[in-house]
């Protein structure tokens, strides 16, 4: 959650009328509902974005994109002011120190090392806890009014005790308030975020589908209607005045991905595939530059450059036309067999800067085995055209798997060197088991983890002293050949 003002140099909580960008609609849409025109005193309502505790983490265009998308909600259906409480804050003006920064709006958190939970004593790294100090999310909880529900998210499932930290200090200050939790975590584990956490309400899947009907049943059916939301298109657009740096931000211009990669959970989070329209999509490109100022971009999709001709074709020769100046990123990698020369041109015309692009291995077994969305023929296309349309090889990141079931390190360091002979800047993403997933299920069935197991070791640093079938040793070797390559990224 999010400083939105300063009155001399302390910093004080203000809720901002919704500067998302269809007012008239949203007036429309309220003349609609009479019990708008009807509702009880207004309700504060904390949002929260949790710590992460973790061995390693950095601000790779990271968010609260769910929770501002659930505010966004609350503000045009309810009667309720927000406040928001975003422990990854980087831009805090209360920070120790001045966040880092690269142009393209990454960089390190503001850091604290604390005692590696036991489960996790044999992995020889320094364990910390990422975001804003303790201190200062007290005194932000001190300039807050009682608040009368706080929602608080959960990314990762490794994560969750950064959640369940806000919900402990939450009870201390704020006593039985009513909390939800949601997000990543508790769509995955639902069962275990019940147990580990001390929320009254635990929604599974994508919040605007369940938050209203929550809200109706414990404030009465005259503070909100009883509405859930399927698309995107029907979802107002997120609240990212609640944050207080804006100039890189994030948009989801699709939901879901129609591939079903072993390892990914994105089927699991969201079932099918939704595409927002161009249109609606430029628009909100448009208004996020000239109302926030904002300069990059991180699309957050998926399965970005999927249906290109009536989908991200669209949206980018608009974005060209409108001559719109922002600088594009893809955190989560662009479909490699989907680049030909035309869909190239337009995505370095229309400022692309960061590229990221999803190959994972170039091991015909292992795409075979885990992943169907490419061949190991296709990155050495898309990297000729996008070469054409005016990208240097080095410019390009490549993801490639690491630590997959059945992966063998010489298939990583051929997959690594193949990357480089290409010219391109090799990324390595290293495997977690994710609840749900066929990976998932089958290290089960052959007894190499547990389904109870706690959360803390799926995470990717843990894995290979835990239940991976490579060493650490092998994973040292795999760094070692990337460190001789000062393009690539280890992550």
């Amino acid at each position: 959650m999010v400083l939105n003002g300063r009155v001399g140099s302390s910093p004080t909580f203000r809720t901002t009328s919704n500067l998302d960008y269809s007012r008239v609609e949203i007036a429309a849409k309220a003349r609609q509902w009479p019990c708008r025109r009807q509702m009880p005193s207004p309700k504060d309502v904390l949002l929260i974005n949790p710590w992460i505790f973790d061995f390693t983490a950095y601000d790779f265009w990271m968010r609260p994109l769910g929770l501002l998308y659930v505010g966004a909600l609350l503000r045009e259906y309810t009667n309720s002011r927000l406040h928001l409480i975003d422990c990854l804050d980087r831009h805090h003006p209360q920070l120790p120190k001045k966040a880092k920064s690269k142009r393209d709006g990454r960089g390190p958190f503001f850091k604290e090392e604390v005692s590696k939970p036991s489960v996790l004593r044999d992995v020889p790294r320094k364990f910390s806890r990422y975001g804003i100090p303790l201190t200062l999310f007290f005194d932000q909880l001190d300039q807050l009014p009682q608040p009368d529900m706080v929602l608080v998210t959960c990314t990762m499932t490794y994560w969750y005790p950064g959640a369940r930290l806000v919900i402990e200090l939450i009870r201390q200050k704020f006593g039985r308030v009513p909390v939800v939790l949601g997000g990543v975590y508790a769509t995955l584990l639902p069962g275990h975020a019940r147990g580990a956490t001390d929320a009254d309400f635990v929604l599974e899947g994508p919040g605007e589908r369940e938050l209203l009907p929550l809200m109706r049943e414990v404030f009465g059916d005259k503070f909100c209607p009883d509405l859930r939301f399927e698309k995107l298109k029907s979802i107002p657009w997120p609240a990212f005045d609640l944050l207080s740096d804006r100039n890189t931000l994030p948009v989801l211009t699709s939901r879901g991905c129609p591939y079903d990669c072993s390892y990914c959970a994105s089927s699991l989070l969201f079932k099918g595939f939704d595409q927002e329209s161009p249109e609606r999509i430029v628009g909100h490109i448009e208004c996020l530059h000239r109302v926030h100022q904002t300069k990059n971009i991180a699309l957050y999709d998926d399965a970005l450059l999927l249906n290109k001709t009536k989908h991200i074709i669209p949206i980018l020769e608009q974005v060209i036309r409108k001559e719109i100046p922002v600088a594009f990123h893809t955190p989560n990698g662009l479909h490699v067999a989907e680049i030909d020369a035309g869909l190239a041109s337009l995505i370095k015309r229309a400022n692309f800067q960061s590229l990221f692009l999803s190959q994972e291995s170039f091991d015909e077994n292992v795409l075979e085995d885990s992943c169907s969305k490419v061949s190991s023929t296709d990155l050495e296309v898309a990297l000729d055209h996008l070469k054409n349309a005016g990208y240097r090889p080095s410019e390009i990141n490549v993801y490639l798997m690491v630590g997959l079931p059945g992966q063998g390190v010489k298939g990583i360091r051929e997959s690594i060197r193949r990357v480089q002979a290409l010219g391109a800047r090799p990324r390595l993403a290293y495997f977690s088991p994710v609840p749900g997933t066929a990976t998932w299920d089958s290290l089960i069935t052959k007894g190499i983890i547990q389904s109870d197991v706690d959360p803390l070791l799926h995470n990717k640093v843990a894995f290979p002293y835990t239940w991976g079938q490579m060493f650490p040793s092998d994973f040292e070797s795999i760094k070692d050949l990337i460190r001789t390559d000062p393009g690539a990224s280890i992550s």
